[in-house]
């Protein structure tokens, strides 16, 4: 197993957020233009995407080798990607990656739920080093965080599914990461409550 190294955070950053900014602007770029290839008709978002699958699985393996460790949550996200984008650009249909985020959020709500109902946070795993809690405190936040997930798989599906793909870019780009950041924000009195000190013991 890989020794976990310590790399500049700017450059961690970039690794981990490039690929969702550069598909971004390439997507208001191409977004009106169609292209024919190989006798076949495709627009701008399926060409973006074809572009985005590379370019995620690039940017997570140089920050595996570069930090010797991925997260499960970014191997998983890598996965779909190639999975769900692949086969928009194969079907030429924008509906399949549009889904991604669906199946990503299920995915993880379905995984905390399975721990749930053993009794058991898996968040606890992934982020107890950034987050120090009580046991009590990781059930409360893994229920409530397995309930968010669901709800984004929920709104996801809406947003796709009644919205230009346009608005959809927006809400992917902008929507899902600000509704992420404005939850932890909304948890402060859980981690006052349940995080430990520096020393393990209740702060």
């Amino acid at each position: 197993m890989n020794e976990r190294k310590e790399i500049n955070p700017m450059l961690k950053t970039g690794l981990e957020m490039g690929p969702i900014v550069v598909f971004f602007v390439a997507y208001l770029w191409l977004k009106d233009h169609v292209f024919t290839i190989s006798g076949r008709e495709y627009d701008g978002f399926i060409l973006v995407t074809a572009g985005f699958i590379p370019l995620i699985v690039a940017s997570s393996a140089a920050l595996w080798r570069l930090t010797g460790k991925l997260s499960r949550m970014q191997v998983a996200t890598v996965v779909l990607v190639v999975v769900f984008g692949g086969m928009s650009v194969w079907f030429n249909d924008d509906s399949f990656f549009k889904m991604k985020p669906t199946m990503i959020y299920l995915l993880f709500a379905g995984i905390l739920g399975i721990g749930l109902l053993r009794g058991q946070s898996y968040l606890k795993v992934v982020m107890e080093e950034m987050v120090p809690l009580e046991q009590d405190g990781w059930m409360i936040l893994t229920r409530r965080v397995t309930l968010f997930f669901l709800a984004l798989a929920i709104l996801n599906e809406l947003i796709w599914r009644t919205q230009t793909t346009e608005i959809w870019v927006y809400f992917k780009t902008f929507g899902l990461t600000a509704a992420l950041f404005g939850f932890f924000m909304t948890q402060g009195s859980l981690f006052q409550k349940y995080g430990l000190g520096e020393d393990g013991g209740e702060s």
